[in-house]
């Protein structure tokens, strides 16, 4: 089992720090991080917890999926590989062989 979580559903007013707090009652959280937008820096309501153990990822997962935290309710789960993107790019998007 992977140690990364996601965390999803937070307010947008949760600071890194109350999100690792709030797992280290679970055990040792090696980092917390919340995921923000590239152009406002603001919270995307959304980040990821690694736990240092793999048991008490699975602790974090059981007690807190489903819990409210600052008025929202918390989804927790092992978080997915990063799906790779393909570029894009450009403009128009269109086949650019119709000139």
């Amino acid at each position: 089992m992977s140690n990364k979580l996601y965390v999803g559903n937070l307010s947008f007013d949760t600071r890194e720090d109350q999100l690792q707090e709030l797992f280290a009652s679970h055990g040792e959280v090696l980092s917390a991080r919340i995921i923000t937008d590239r152009e406002t820096g603001r919270s995307r309501g959304f980040g990821f917890v690694e736990m240092a153990q793999s048991d008490d990822a699975q602790k974090a997962i059981d007690d807190l999926n489903g819990k409210d935290f600052m008025g929202r309710t918390l989804k927790v789960n092992i978080a997915r590989p990063r799906e790779n993107r393909t570029g894009g790019g450009g403009y128009g998007g269109g086949r650019r062989d119709r000139w």
